[in-house]
């Protein structure tokens, strides 16, 4: 199981190493040790908000700050969670590490490979496991190089960030073909073509999600005879 899990993190790994190769490199020219950069790595684990802190840490801002831009550019998480809470509840405490864990890439793989596979219970909880672990270390690894080339090298990378869009484009596509249902992916898409004509661009992200969520509560029945 933990090789198939492997495989099935094979493109993750790909686009993680050079994104946190990137923001190891970018963390490395703030005036802060280098295993804070490592740290932050292991216990924060969010690519986006990760580059967003070394930007707010850059221009010495304040913790309620940071605080408030991180939980808006990461509060999509939280549908994540609720997305696949009934599938891991009785994971014991292995539901923890995986809802601690739950990035768009990962959630991406959880949903595409649940449906590719009839797994057990038990089948499937080393599967969210290792699958959640092992993005987890492609992202520390890529970090902890990218703090090591940016001390050595002082090196600055520009546009790598795009591997994550990039990546997170694959998974939805992935999850679009395997998906019986396609409404969901329909009114993602109008909502998002719409919304870069409608929404504010600092708040896209967090419009587009509300009115997501408004459509799937009060569409619930007709999206599911879809």
């Amino acid at each position: 199981m933990f090789f198939k899990s492997f495989l099935q993190t094979l493109p993750v790994l790909i686009a993680y190493l050079p994104l946190g190769i990137a923001f190891g490199i970018l963390f490395s020219t703030l005036e802060i040790k280098w295993y804070f950069g490592i740290l932050i790595a292991i216990f924060v684990f969010t690519g986006a908000g990760q580059f967003l802190l070394t930007s707010l840490l850059s221009i010495n801002a304040g913790l309620l700050e940071i605080g408030i831009a991180s939980f808006l550019l990461n509060i999509r998480h939280m549908f994540y969670s609720l997305a696949i809470t009934q599938e891991i509840k009785n994971f014991g405490l292995g539901k923890y590490y995986i809802l601690f864990g739950l990035t768009d890439e990962t959630f991406a793989l959880l949903k595409t490979h649940q449906q590719e596979q009839n797994f057990s219970l038990r089948e499937l909880q080393k599967n969210y496991i290792y699958i959640t672990f092992l993005n987890h270390i492609y992202w520390v690894i890529g970090c902890g190089l990218g703090i090591f080339i940016g001390k050595q090298l002082e090196f600055t990378p520009k546009g790598i960030e795009f591997s994550l869009t990039a990546l997170f484009s694959v998974l939805t596509l992935s999850l679009l073909q395997n998906s019986p249902n396609k409404i969901p992916f329909i009114i993602a898409l109008v909502i998002g073509i719409i919304g870069l004509f409608v929404f504010p661009s600092e708040q896209f992200l967090l419009f587009s999600l509300l009115c997501g969520i408004f459509c799937l509560l009060f569409g619930k029945k007709w999206i599911d005879r879809g």
